[in-house]
């Protein structure tokens, strides 16, 4: 008699929280994500005695907050230097910097006004607002911004506060409005930038893709969105249309999910590539100004599994 050798068990299959078609495991998910997420911005929090060289404890106080809404924020050394910075992000599990245009020698960027800097109308470097985006929404899938730091060097004299949002909270209010309102901004061609053309002269090409979608890397969810109307093209259809709608009015509305600070000398933002904007300020007549040392990053930072109920 032939003998075959025994079936192997067959794997339990992956379960997919931001998949439309396992209401189970987003329902897991929604509930562990909703039990834990922080309150306040006091929540959010972490002291850091030396920024260059943060403690086991302080790291881990980051990846906790990191774990729950994508984003802490630390109070250090107003002191820091450019290399803490850095040193900083690879205790986190940030290694691959984004050499973006703007980007320095040490691919930090310094975002700050000068009048006589090229580029000086590009927002960032100016002192007016800046509304609701993610970065590097414009970057190639492989080239996708999981993560970023913001460090204030020097605040501005008024104004200047950041607020920001976790994008898996937008994902829950907009799935739990509709599923639909998801189904449409997960299509590929949810949203396209149009190429940047500086005097006839090509800069980046246009780029096609979806709002939301599962990072094949990190298996997280990624969003790329940016509030402004004349660097974005919207899939034309009705879905896609309500999606867009909800999605800026859930933006425009006092969302109690929304967290607003106002970054002091040696604090800073660390966070998954969270939505985030900035309020216009106003810089001293007399001394220097507002600057803050951006990083973007290609890693995730690396958070640790969610606690249990």
């Amino acid at each position: 008699m032939t003998r075959h050798a025994p079936t192997a068990p067959k794997s339990a299959p992956q379960r997919n929280p931001y998949s439309l078609g396992d209401q189970v495991a987003y329902e897991d998910w929604r509930r562990a994500k909703l039990d834990h997420y922080p309150a306040t911005i006091d929540d959010l929090m972490v002291e850091i005695t030396d920024l260059g060289q943060p403690t086991d404890a302080e790291i881990e106080a980051v990846l906790v907050r990191c774990n729950k809404a994508n984003a802490a924020i630390y109070r250090a050394n107003s002191d820091a230097a450019r290399d803490d910075i850095i040193s900083l992000g690879k205790r986190l599990g940030l290694y691959r910097l984004d050499a973006n245009l703007s980007a320095d020698a040490d691919q930090l960027t310094a975002i700050e006004v000068l009048e006589d800097r090229s580029g000086n109308d590009y927002i960032p470097h100016t002192d007016r607002p800046l509304n609701w985006h993610t970065d590097g929404y414009y970057n190639l899938s492989d080239q996708r911004i999981r993560a970023m730091t913001l460090h204030c060097m020097r605040p501005a004299e008024r104004g200047g506060a950041n607020r920001f949002v976790d994008p898996e909270m937008i994902y829950i209010q907009l799935r739990d409005q509709d599923p639909g309102h998801i189904a449409a901004l997960m299509a590929p061609n949810a949203m396209t930038i149009p190429a940047n053309i500086e005097n006839g002269h090509e800069i980046r090409p246009a780029r096609t893709g979806p709002v939301f979608s599962v990072d094949t890397e990190t298996g997280a969810l990624h969003m790329r969105y940016t509030a402004r109307t004349r660097s974005i093209e919207w899939h034309n259809d009705p879905a896609t249309d309500a999606a867009v709608r909800a999605l800026t009015e859930i933006l425009a509305s006092d969302w109690p999910r929304t967290f607003e600070y106002r970054l002091s000398a040696g604090e800073g933002i660390l966070c998954n590539n969270v939505l985030h904007r900035r309020e216009g300020f106003q810089n001293s007549i007399s001394g220097p100004g507002r600057l803050m040392l951006r990083g973007r990053y290609y890693d995730r930072i690396d958070c640790p599994p969610r606690e249990k109920e």
